[in-house]
C-alpha cells in the first residue's frame, strides 16, 4: 500500500490526517490519560476513608447489608465523639454527622448527598468555627441604654418570635444569635469582618424615618460616620463589612453610599441575581424563615397523597396567575389562591411537592416552609440566588422549573421516579438543620450556615 505523499502547507488545518510520526505522540497522550485516571481513583478512595474516619462514620458492609442491596451509615458516637475536643461552645463533633442511615437507596456508591462536597465542606467550617472573629459596632453594644431615639434600630430585637415580625425573623434572628456566638470579638483588631447592625424592618417600621429615601440617608450617613470614626472602613473600603435585611426595600438602602452597594457584603433574603444592588458571589443569599414550633417528626412519604400544594396570594405575581389558570381545577394538585378549607400547614404535610413562586420578589418563606415539613420545594423563581448554594446541591433535594414551563409542571413531577423521589426526601431531611434558627447557635443551624457564608467571602485580614 502506498503511502500518501506529505504536502507541503502554511497553515497546519490542511495537514493530512495521516501523520505515522505523531503515533508515539498519541500513544504517550493515552497512556498519561489512564494514568491520571488511574491515581484519581486511588484518590478518591483514599479521601472518602478519610473522611468517614474524620467523621465518626461505620459503613456497614456485612452480607446482610449486600443481601438487602441497601447502603447503612451508622454514626459511631462513642470513643471518637468522646475523645474530641473543640476551642468553640455548643459544638460537637455528633454535629458532624451530615449523613443518615439511608434504607431506601441502592448500595452502588457513596455519595454526598445533599452536598456538593460533605468533606470538604465540614473540614472548612471546623476552621471557621476556631478562627473567625466577627466585631459589632458599639452602636448594638448599648448594653440595654434607650438614650438615643435610634437604639433600637441597632440593638437586637427583645422578642423576635413575636407573630408580627414574620417575613423578617431572619434578619432580627442573625443578630440575636450572633450575640450569642464564639464568633463575635470585642477587638476590632483581630477581627476578619465588622457588622454594620441597622434593622431595615425596624427602620421601615420607625416614624421617623419609614420612606424608603429617609432608610437610604439614615444608612448612607451612618456609614459615613463610621468611616469618620473607625479606620478599619477605609482600610479596606468596606469589602470586609456586612449588613443584613430581609424587607424587601433593603435592596435600595445601600444606594446613596457608594462603597457600601459596591464593597461591602449584602446578607439579603432578596437574593436576585436581577436586581442592580445585589452582586452574587460578593453577598450573601439568607433563608427567609418563618418562626415556627420546634421540630416534630415529618409525615413519611406513604403518608402524602397530594402531588401539589400552593396557597398564596395572586395579585402581585404574574406567574401564580399563570399558575392558577393552568393548574387551579387539577384534581391531583391543592392550587388555592384563596384561604383552603384546611390548614396551611397541613397542606405541606400531606403534599409530596409544595411550591415556591416568586411574588413580588424572588424569595418566600415557602421553601422554608416546604423544608420544615418534608415536603419537597419546587421552585419556579428565576433569578434566585439559592441560599447555601455553593455548599448544598439543591437539585439532590428539590425541583428548579423555569417559568416558562409552568405547562409542564405535573409532567415533569410525574415523570420523577419513586427511588428518586424517596433519595431526594431523606436529603430534604438532612438539610432541615440548616432552615434553623437558635437563639444560641448550635451545629450547622441558619446561623452558622449564613457566618460560612461570610467566612468564605473574607479578604486578607489586615493587621492595624
Amino acid at each position: 500500500m502506498l503511502l500518501p505523499q506529505k504536502i507541503k502547507t502554511k497553515h497546519h488545518l490542511s495537514r493530512p490526517l495521516y501523520q505515522p510520526q505523531q503515533f508515539p505522540i498519541m500513544l504517550r497522550a493515552v497512556l498519561a490519560v489512564a494514568l491520571t485516571v488511574a491515581l484519581s481513583s486511588w484518590f478518591t478512595i483514599l479521601l472518602r476513608t478519610s473522611t468517614s474516619d474524620t467523621l465518626g462514620l461505620e459503613f456497614d458492609l456485612s452480607e446482610s447489608s449486600h443481601s438487602t442491596g441497601r447502603l447503612q451509615i451508622l454514626a459511631n458516637q462513642t470513643s471518637k465523639s468522646d475523645n474530641h475536643s473543640s476551642s468553640y461552645s455548643n459544638f460537637s463533633n455528633s454535629d458532624a454527622l451530615l449523613w443518615i442511615k439511608t434504607e431506601e437507596a441502592p448500595f452502588s456508591h457513596i455519595d454526598h448527598g445533599p452536598y456538593h462536597d460533605c468533606g470538604l465542606f465540614i473540614a472548612e467550617f471546623e476552621i471557621m468555627m476556631q478562627n473567625l472573629k466577627i466585631y459589632v459596632y458599639p452602636d448594638a453594644l448599648m448594653n440595654g441604654s434607650r438614650s438615643s431615639p435610634f437604639s433600637p434600630i441597632f440593638l437586637p430585637h427583645p422578642d423576635p418570635f413575636h407573630p408580627r415580625i414574620g417575613n423578617y425573623f431572619s434578619e432580627h434572628m442573625f443578630k440575636v444569635a450572633l450575640f450569642q456566638s464564639s464568633l463575635i470579638t470585642p477587638y476590632p483588631e483581630e477581627a476578619h469582618l465588622f457588622f454594620l447592625p441597622f434593622s431595615i424592618n425596624l427602620l421601615r417600621n420607625d416614624p421617623l424615618v419609614h420612606s424608603e429615601v429617609s432608610i437610604s440617608e439614615f444608612v448612607a450617613q451612618y456609614t459615613a460616620k463610621i468611616s469618620r470614626n473607625y479606620k478599619f472602613w477605609n482600610a479596606s473600603a468596606g469589602s470586609d463589612h456586612f449588613y443584613v435585611l430581609c424587607h424587601s426595600i433593603g435592596r435600595e438602602a445601600a444606594s446613596m453610599f457608594h462603597d457600601l452597594h459596591n464593597n461591602a457584603i449584602q446578607v439579603s433574603c432578596s437574593s436576585s441575581y436581577f436586581q442592580r444592588y445585589y452582586v452574587a458571589h460578593k453577598d450573601v443569599g439568607l433563608p427567609q424563615v418563618w418562626p415556627r414550633p420546634p421540630d416534630k417528626a415529618v409525615s413519611p412519604p406513604d403518608a402524602r397523597h397530594r402531588l401539589v400544594y400552593f396557597a398564596g396570594r395572586v395579585q402581585n405575581s404574574r406567574i401564580r396567575q399563570a399558575l392558577v389558570v393552568q393548574w387551579g381545577n387539577d384534581t391531583d394538585m391543592d392550587i388555592f389562591s384563596t384561604s383552603p378549607s384546611f390548614s396551611y400547614e397541613e397542606g405541606f404535610r400531606r403534599s409530596k411537592y409544595c411550591l415556591h413562586i416568586r411574588g413580588y420578589e424572588v424569595n418566600t418563606a415557602r421553601i422554608s416552609d416546604a423544608i420544615h415539613f418534608g415536603c419537597i420545594p419546587v421552585i419556579i423563581s428565576n433569578y434566585y440566588d439559592l441560599p447555601f448554594a455553593n455548599v448544598l446541591n439543591w437539585s439532590k433535594f428539590s425541583v428548579i422549573i423555569r417559568h416558562e414551563e409552568i405547562a409542564f409542571l405535573k409532567k415533569r413531577l410525574l415523570s420523577i421516579t419513586r427511588l428518586v423521589y424517596l433519595n431526594m426526601y431523606h436529603n430534604l431531611k438532612q438539610v432541615r438543620r440548616h432552615f434553623v434558627w437558635h437563639r444560641k447557635p448550635k451545629g450547622y443551624d441558619a446561623f452558622h450556615m449564613t457566618a460560612y457564608q461570610l467566612w468564605l467571602r473574607r479578604k486578607h485580614k489586615l493587621f492595624y
